[in-house]
């Protein structure tokens, strides 16, 4: 069975504007760790207790929550390591934020239970929609490379271009138009403009732009096509020097055989 995103924007109630100066889950984190509770615990404790899709927080503008569905759980996750300052071993932090690895004892069953069946859908959203999804376009492109080297080509970057209609259906600068257009943002200059740069788009942008590729493309293909499409990600993401978290596992159970 093919993961299909599910809206779960009811467990993110709170618009940026009524974000209270601290948030319940900020202060449930504090108050758990300095009772004695392992700073993991409490951390997946506190994002199943969050409920703001957005926040501006030391001058940064925070989006946690994707089109309603998808949690970038590491992001929420460095907001709520920052409340930990000293509380928390330095290379545990590290190994989350650059890694999202988790403590050993931390099973796939633990994460999902502490953050709650909503916010772990929501995490599933994001891992196919935004991870997955970057994965197997990069999968795809190399294949693109290995053909034209293999029919004596040369290189170029123009090469990226080439997988976004087999992927698709459309270029990249159709597609931008489109997403654009519903989702009323201005097109940005793409790929010239880089993430965060205030000419362009915001990392959030680009995220959010694709999730909505990943939903496209799920809409477009056969669910055999997508299936395929799926395991070349898991593939190409497993061949990747990246440590792999535990709690990952119940996305690879969720691959159609």
């Amino acid at each position: 069975m093919t993961h299909q995103p599910e809206n779960v924007s009811a467990a993110f109630p709170n618009d940026v504007g009524l974000a209270q100066a601290v948030p319940p889950a900020v202060q449930h984190l504090k108050s758990a760790v300095a009772s004695g509770a392992p700073w993991h615990q409490a951390l997946l404790e506190a994002i199943g207790l969050w409920t703001l899709p957005q926040e501006v927080h030391q001058g940064r503008t925070h989006q946690y929550l994707i089109q309603g569905e998808a949690l970038d759980w590491l992001l929420l996750a460095e907001r709520l390591c920052g409340e930990l300052d000293g509380l928390m071993p330095p290379d545990a932090k590290d190994a989350l934020l650059f890694t999202g690895q988790l403590p050993p004892d931390v099973s796939p069953e633990t994460f999902r239970r502490l953050i709650g069946a909503t916010k772990h859908r929501a995490y599933l959203n994001y891992w196919y929609g935004v991870v997955l999804e970057e994965a197997l376009q990069l999968a795809v492109e190399e294949e693109v490379r290995k053909r034209h080297r293999a029919r004596c080509y040369p290189d170029s970057e123009d090469l990226v271009e080439e997988a976004f209609p087999l992927l698709y259906g459309k270029d990249r600068a159709a597609l931008l138009e489109e997403f654009s257009l519903k989702s009323e943002k201005t097109p940005a200059p793409f790929p010239d403009s880089l993430p965060g740069d205030p000419l362009g788009w915001s990392l959030s942008d680009v995220k959010e732009f694709t999730y909505w590729l990943f939903k496209l493309r799920v809409n477009l293909w056969d669910p055999a096509r997508v299936a395929s499409d799926t395991r070349k990600a898991m593939q190409k993401l497993s061949s990747l020097e990246t440590i792999q978290p535990p709690i990952l596992e119940p996305v690879v159970d969720l691959l159609p055989i």
